[in-house]
């Protein structure tokens, strides 16, 4: 691989982070280790993906986010016959990605396995990249999205080439404290917020870094000499839920992150809904207040020009008559200052009826909140739920509001999930930087 990285001036480095810890649910031991005697070929264990049958697919998706499961258990849940699984599983075990499974238990079932099937989780590893408009957040994740390494870099600047080195300097970073595991990197996903078209590696709006159509997937390949995945960050955070968080087990979620934007990722009748143009879930930019409020996407009235981050301190400020930051604005509304607790109700309830919006549209069992805005939930919560609880429609009401703590490390990780999932459903094409075409989608 080229390393543009490792061309960049010393001063430009920031202080990286590191860490290794266990984040995944299936995996028996700690995210970053490896048994060396039972490590596989990453030459063979791609080929296999590139070239698995539908059947094999589905199989490997099922043990990928089920966990260890017995091999008559994978032929109930897919609809193949134990045959067929047999058949599927073969060539995965034969390149190392699935281990387990066995001589038939004694005293058991005929030809039941002793063991569960399971994916080895070492077997794969991706690159996810989380671009804001002063930091780059990457990590490497094992195949069950555990999170082995990760690494950061400043933004001194969100020009389309800055941020273009800034990522290159993460990912070779991340390279360099895998060591000679690099070769077991299938791919690489940059998730930036906006409207962004992941056929064509497209960012084509995202106010939040100030960029109109830049071909980031194109700069990101030249820059990094593979393949480079870009993705939607608030979607790539709803595959991550989907494969391995709370989509396991439920028909339908969406998730609302709060912070610097608002958004929305949607997971319907068991499938990401990305939108025939790349664009769905966009409730920040729902217009349900007043247009007197202008947005930074130019369009007045939006969710986001009150209740997001930005917002808040922006009409905080000009109430006072003097500039505050986010954590005094916090600080003001606790205290009880009028204007500070307005404004706080007032994102609340624009919160509150987006999220109803969506579930009288798409009726999810659960809605998740989460985002970096978190943290201030409790100046949301009543006003949220209440306009919530205006606004449901019928048994839409239902749908529960969670609540989740989240950090940028898990928008990269989201970032990792949609690497992950591209490599695994066949969707990323070699080549060139029209790579990121996606081929017909299998089913998950």
């Amino acid at each position: 691989m080229t390393r543009a990285a490792s061309r960049a001036p010393a001063a430009r480095r920031a202080e990286w982070v590191t860490r290794a810890t266990g984040l995944h649910r299936h995996a028996g031991r700690r995210a970053g280790t490896v048994d060396a005697t039972t490590a596989s070929d990453p030459a063979a264990v791609f080929a296999v993906l590139r070239s698995a049958s539908p059947a094999a697919v589905d199989v490997f998706v099922h043990l990928l986010t089920r966990g260890p499961t017995a091999r008559i258990d994978v032929a109930r849940a897919t609809g193949l016959s134990q045959a067929a699984v047999t058949k599927a599983v073969a060539p995965l075990v034969a390149a190392g990605l699935v281990r387990g499974g066995g001589a038939p238990a004694p005293g058991g079932p005929p030809g039941r396995p002793a063991s569960p099937v399971r994916v080895d989780p070492e077997a794969v590893l991706a690159i996810g990249v989380k671009v804001n408009p002063d930091e780059v957040i990457g990590v490497v994740t094992d195949l069950q999205s555990g999170i082995v390494h990760s690494a950061r870099q400043d933004v001194d600047d969100p020009t389309p080439e800055r941020v273009t080195e800034a990522v290159a300097l993460v990912v070779s970073r991340l390279e360099e404290l895998l060591g000679d595991r690099s070769d077991r990197v299938a791919a690489v996903c940059a998730a930036v917020s906006g409207d962004v078209d992941t056929a064509s590696g497209t960012v084509r709006e995202s106010a939040l870094l100030g960029w109109t159509d830049v071909p980031l997937g194109a700069l990101l390949t030249e820059a990094l000499g593979r393949d480079v995945l870009i993705e939607n960050d608030v979607r790539a955070l709803t595959i991550a839920e989907h494969w391995f968080g709370v989509g396991v087990g439920t028909g339908s979620f969406a998730i609302v992150t709060i912070g610097s934007g608002i958004g929305c990722g949607l997971h319907v009748n068991g499938q990401v809904v990305e939108g025939a143009f790349g664009v769905a879930g966009e409730i920040g930019h729902l217009p349900l207040t007043s247009q007197e409020h202008v947005c930074t996407c130019g369009r007045r009235g939006c969710v986001e020009a009150v209740a997001s981050s930005s917002a808040i301190v922006r009409q905080i400020s000009s109430a006072r008559g003097a500039e505050v930051t986010m954590a005094e604005a916090v600080t003001l509304a606790h205290a009880g200052d009028a204007a500070a607790a307005a404004v706080f109700d007032l994102a609340g309830t624009v919160i509150g009826t987006a999220i109803a919006t969506v579930a009288n549209l798409t009726g999810p069992e659960i809605v998740l909140i989460t985002g970096e805005g978190v943290s201030d939930y409790e100046l949301f919560d009543d006003r949220l739920r209440a306009a919530f609880a205006a606004h449901a429609f019928g048994a839409a009401g239902e749908c529960r509001i969670v609540l989740r703590p989240h950090s940028f490390d898990d928008w990269a990780r989201g970032a990792a999930a949609a690497a992950l999932r591209a490599v695994v459903l066949q969707r990323m094409v070699g080549g060139s930087a029209a790579s990121h075409l996606l081929r017909a989608q299998p089913q998950e």
